[in-house]
């Protein structure tokens, strides 16, 4: 893949992750986006399944169409394959013919019952707790050849740098939600704590303690009873707000 073209990718790349709205989004685009590379570069219908995995744990999140999700899953499910393969050794598996490679024949039927003559698995470096594979399904043998799996090679480079950018901006997100949730939290424990501060004329920390007490005697969150305790003394609901 010359420099320009690598560029070019990486930028649509770039612009998937800001339309995406979701990780499992991204990768779904990045599926098709991948699919359509190979395609072009076999001169072949190639189809793109995407395996994520964390913690030692595989799952198909993607795929180009319906059938690459199919025998994405399979392979899961059988926990054999060249995409499995590849995730283990980091590095390309090219299964070239259904009909005549002796290494996984359980997958290797189904794979000829969908119409899938050869398989190409390339991993995706992340970090040390996760990695992704792209999982190429050709419906002819011989598809993969050293020119299709070295442009494979250098689109899952680029898809490996834009899939960590992405994982990085979820879970920024995700932990922007839940300090949100937990400053909300704390606002109607606070709420609650000068309602029972004003009921009993007592301090804070010792209507903190009755509040501590009556949760653990109701066997129930303590937020949980800063808000209905909140319920009952206001006519409409009680919301909290945070100026960015």
């Amino acid at each position: 893949m010359d420099t320009h073209s690598s560029d070019e990718q990486f930028v649509k790349l770039h612009d998937m992750i800001i339309g995406s709205t979701s990780v499992s989004g991204f990768l779904g685009d990045l599926s098709v986006m991948a699919a359509s590379t190979l395609s072009e570069t076999a001169d072949s219908h190639i189809e793109c399944g995407v395996t994520l995995r964390r913690r030692k744990r595989s799952a198909t999140v993607a795929g180009s169409s319906d059938r690459a999700l199919v025998l994405d899953k399979l392979e899961q499910d059988l926990g054999q394959g060249p995409c499995l393969t590849s995730l283990e050794t980091m590095k390309p598996v090219i299964l070239a013919d259904v009909q005549t490679d002796p290494r996984w024949p359980e997958y290797q039927k189904l794979l000829a019952a969908n119409g899938c003559r050869s398989v190409l698995g390339v991993p995706l470096a992340l970090d040390e707790s996760q990695a992704a594979a792209l999982d190429f399904f050709a419906t002819e043998s011989g598809v993969f050849s050293e020119k299709v799996v070295q442009r494979a090679e250098g689109y899952a480079e680029l898809a490996g740098r834009a899939l960590r950018l992405a994982l990085r901006i979820a879970d920024a997100q995700n932990l922007a939600e839940d300090l949100g949730a937990a400053l909300e939290h704390r606002t109607e424990i606070n709420l609650a704590c000068g309602v029972v501060m004003a009921q009993n004329r007592c301090s804070q920390e010792e209507a903190m303690a009755v509040l501590t007490k009556a949760s653990s005697h109701r066997n129930q969150k303590l937020r949980d009873l800063a808000a209905d305790i909140l319920s009952q003394v206001s006519k409409g609901s009680v919301s909290t707000h945070f100026e960015p």
